[in-house]
């Protein structure tokens, strides 16, 4: 299969990019055969894996004796962050510090500056800098090489054939995740040309693993792997896992944690840790090392849960399809395990906090919607739809925008510059949906049988949101009055989901307000 397309090669990665030489950072491409960088693509699940093969490798990090292998310095470079930037670019399973990053931004900034004026360009021209993601990599590549990374962990960003990560010439092992239909624009609009992409990674007899994929996605994988000389291992769910509380919830993380312990295990290999077995895709059991790294495993803003009293946080940054599917399942699964036998005791509000700025929004919020209607029908046998005599999947649905603060607005790391801002500022998004909501739900207006409607919120900022919860819990608490009924002791869960940004200010929120910021 040819490139499906020429454009995005223009778009990611131009033909003078400073990855062609040594001119702009005096680096070469080869010059990060040192890092023994692990490179993996993927539509979902790539930052949890990369993040379990990281949490892996640490187990493993120790001086070294006798001539002992060990695993020295791990670097892990993902993307987005939720927080802060400097969680792009971590050491050790820890983003960088403030003062590591200023360092090596500017060094790297003026590197490139510098090679602008011996040009004859002007230095200051934006011609002269990478854009935003090519810059941070190029950043993190620098900081690496100049901190002695001994094993880099490497996300790629969008794609892979053309994405500027794939710059590396020799990694040791190469992973690609679960496929699916994402970054159209870019990558195409069928799985077989997104898969050309994903392959894109491959290098000539370097080991690639995977997941099972869609059948026209792996045929399109097995034939780049045929035209490069690599061989594929398509790796199961590992029986171990049936035995071992992942760091990462969801039963999908299964998956991931499967991959990326056969990653992990082929690298270590390659280091010389003899005492990994071959067969340990296999095996029924796994070496304390293993253990640890998955049960440890921190990640965050997905399938997390955070706890206040009587007020449940249930955070995940899903926003595809797909992926808002899978955070649906899991929220579901984790009620099914708070409340049994019913996903919908009388005795909680139940909170959605949504929002989508740059994609189809609606349909996003349709499929979260089908989702848990299929998973409480199947749990209890009740229709969670509207209608009288039917129960609501949420009391309160809540439409804000991604602006973290309401009087300081985002926080500087929070900024997208994707989504319109005249419609950030009209909520013309979070207006949309809200009208939407009634159809998604079914039934309109109509009570439900509990006597209640849903009560649909549009809030300008997540702050809004969080103290529109906030006050909703502390009501429940002491039994006071809402806009509906509470009673006495009432709890409250909430499903934060649709986008990472919205994720990232949320727990931006979460912690400042519990600072006391």
């Amino acid at each position: 299969m040819s490139a499906p397309n020429a454009q995005p090669a223009q778009i990611l990665e131009q033909p003078d990019s400073p990855w062609q030489d040594d001119s702009q950072l005096q680096l070469k491409p080869s010059a990060f055969n040192a890092l023994r960088p692990i490179h993996v693509a993927g539509t979902k699940g790539k930052g949890s894996t990369s993040a379990f093969i990281s949490s892996i490798l640490a187990q493993y990090q120790k001086p070294a004796v006798d001539g002992q292998p060990t695993v020295g310095k791990i670097g892990l470079y993902t993307s987005p962050h939720l927080r802060s930037v400097r969680e792009r670019i971590q050491i050790n399973n820890a983003p960088i510090s403030e003062e590591v990053f200023a360092r090596y931004f500017f060094s790297t900034w003026d590197r490139l500056e510098e090679s602008a004026r011996k040009k004859g360009e002007p230095p200051t021209d934006v011609s002269s800098k990478p854009v935003y993601f090519r810059f941070l990599t190029l950043m993190a590549f620098h900081t690496y090489l100049e901190e002695g990374i001994d094993t880099a962990i490497i996300e790629a960003g969008i794609g892979g054939e053309y994405d500027s990560t794939n710059v590396i010439l020799r990694p040791s092992i190469t992973a690609i995740t679960s496929l699916g239909i994402d970054h159209v624009a870019m990558l195409g609009n069928t799985i077989e040309e997104i898969a050309w992409h994903k392959a894109g990674i491959m290098k000539p007899f370097i080991p690639l693993y995977t997941v099972p994929q869609p059948d026209g996605a792996m045929a399109v994988l097995e034939k780049r792997a045929k035209e490069k000389d690599v061989e594929i291992t398509v790796v199961e769910r590992h029986p171990a896992l049936q035995h071992i509380k992942l760091g990462l919830a969801a039963d999908f993380q299964k998956t991931n944690a499967s991959l990326a312990i056969a990653v992990a295990a082929a690298h270590l290999r390659k280091l010389g840790f003899k005492e990994i077995p071959e067969d340990i895709n296999t095996t029924s059991t796994l070496p304390e090392e293993f253990r640890r790294g998955l049960e440890n495993v921190q990640w965050g803003g997905r399938c997390e849960t955070r706890k206040e009293g009587n007020l449940t946080w249930f955070i995940d940054g899903g926003h595809t399809l797909e992926s808002i599917k899978i955070a649906g399942e899991w929220y579901a699964s984790e009620l099914r395990g708070m409340y049994p036998p019913s996903l919908h005791p009388s005795n909680i509000k139940r909170v959605l906090v949504f929002n989508q700025q740059t994609r189809d929004a609606v349909e996003l919020a349709k499929a979260l919607h089908e989702t848990l209607t299929k998973a409480v029908n199947n749990h209890d046998g009740t229709e969670a739809q509207g209608g009288v005599g039917r129960r609501r999947l949420f009391s309160h649905v809540i439409f804000c925008s991604n602006i973290t603060f309401k009087e300081k607005g985002y926080k500087p790391d929070l900024v997208s510059l994707n989504a319109s801002g005249q419609d950030v500022q009209d909520l013309t998004v979070q207006k949309t949906l809200a009208k939407a909501w009634p159809e998604i739900e079914g039934g309109g207006g109509e009570e439900n049988s509990e006597g209640t409607t849903t009560t649909v919120e549009v809030l300008p900022t997540i702050e809004h949101a969080v103290e529109y919860i906030r006050d909703l819990a502390r009501k429940g608490e002491h039994g006071g009055k809402s806009e509906v009924e509470e009673k006495e002791g009432e709890e409250v869960v909430v499903l934060v989901t649709g986008s990472l940004h919205l994720v990232g200010g949320l727990l931006e929120v979460l912690e400042s307000k519990n600072e006391g910021k």
